[in-house]
């Protein structure tokens, strides 16, 4: 079951912000739902949403307040056609939601996003073709997933992170500001801990980002915080990623160049070592520990956080993961253990930007979301040598 918090009271939230920004403090307002939406837009668009309630589904919650959720409602997913977009958008199908994605396909795949869907060809910092879709589309709230995320290429390339980044969300809220759209779950990630010593690490750990991409995630969540600080109306929820693997089925496999798992599978077709950046961090076994967590419970939280800003006022951040971490080395003997092959690799120097371990303290997501993640990292290794079976 979903959270939010007190019904008739208005409750303080901390955003915790690293480097020289101080704790900051919400107060959320809490008008019922089908009063905020039918406030929320001109007369056609009052009258459309109205058509739409119909009989609510009451959702129950423990740590938010009770409150009658809309029948339908329409999500504007950005990033939608990628490896997260495409499990997070068939999440949302299977809890009765209507999506529209938005994509502009530099690393999606358009054949992953069912043709009844609408599809949206366009970048999220082209405003224009947004306040266009949020418009056409009656949308009641955006879950923005499009962003750049390797953290060695934002080393390289921070001008290029911070404009798709930072500048694509600031456009993105600009246009849902002018479509009086009010609902925001942002995808945001674990590197804004940067080298935290804590652990697991609980959201209100200091907020030190070693990586430009860690920085523009931070530096977005101030800005989705600071709407919602503006516009007692608005309401949002940050997810801080932790490490996503695995797959629902073999058509939504991750294909990404960056990702541990993927790379590991694609070497071991191949014959070839695959790196470990770093064999002397502090850890058990001198490798990088993280905390992976299965792209299906990942899709998963999104929806209820997509739920849980069904109230007005809401803003929450919150660690998705498992709280459990796995080694560099105890994911290739996962992969080892389901391959039945010996999976070569080779220790070489660290990756600029990697922290030695990051694992999520995740009590805070259980108690507002009412959710937890299902999968082990066993269950992610074998989905994707699954995945990668059936491709050959």
């Amino acid at each position: 079951m979903l959270t939010t918090s007190k019904s008739a009271e208005h409750r303080p939230v901390s955003v915790l912000a690293g480097g020289p920004h101080p704790r900051r403090q919400y107060r959320l307002a809490a008008p019922s739902a089908v009063q905020h939406i039918n406030s929320a837009r001109g007369p056609q668009r009052q009258a459309h949403r109205r058509l739409r309630l119909g009989v609510g589904r009451r959702i129950a919650y423990q740590g938010h307040s009770p409150c009658d959720s809309v029948a339908s409602m329409t999500w504007l997913l950005t990033g939608g056609a990628g490896y997260i977009g495409t499990h997070v958008l068939r999440a949302l199908q299977a809890d009765g939601l209507d999506v529209v994605v938005l994509d502009d396909l530099s690393t999606g795949h358009r054949d992953r996003v069912p043709a009844d869907v609408p599809f949206v060809h366009a970048s999220v910092a082209d405003r224009a073709a947004v306040a266009d879709a949020l418009e056409r589309y009656s949308v009641d709230g955006v879950i923005h997933l499009a962003a750049k995320k390797a953290v060695g290429e934002s080393a390289e390339k921070p001008l290029l992170y911070f404009r798709e980044n930072v500048v694509g969300l600031l456009s993105l809220l600009e246009a849902m500001e002018a479509a009086g759209v009010q609902r925001l779950v942002y995808s945001s990630s674990a590197a804004v801990y940067g080298e935290s010593g804590d652990s697991p690490i609980t959201e209100a750990a200091p907020t030190e980002p070693i990586s430009p991409y860690g920085q523009t995630k931070l530096a977005g969540e101030w800005l989705v915080a600071d709407v919602g600080q503006a516009n007692p109306a608005f309401s949002w929820v940050s997810l801080r990623y932790f490490n996503v693997a695995g797959t629902a089925s073999p058509e939504l496999a991750d294909t990404s160049v960056a990702n541990l798992i993927p790379i590991v599978l694609r070497n071991l077709a191949a014959n070839t070592p695959s790196p470990v950046f770093g064999g002397d961090y502090p850890t058990p076994d001198g490798t990088c520990l993280r905390d992976y967590i299965h792209v299906v419970d990942l899709a998963n939280a999104h929806v209820a956080a997509a739920r849980v800003t069904e109230k007005a006022g809401v803003g929450d951040v919150l660690n998705v993961g498992t709280g459990q971490g796995s080694s560099v080395l105890e994911v290739i003997a996962s992969i080892q253990k389901a391959t039945g092959a010996d999976v070569p690799y080779q220790v070489t120097d660290r990756r600029a930007g990697d922290p030695a371990e990051l694992v999520a303290d995740v009590g805070q997501a259980q108690q507002i979301l009412g959710w937890a993640a299902e999968h082990d990292l066993d269950d992610m290794t074998q989905s994707a040598i699954a995945a990668t079976a059936s491709a050959q």
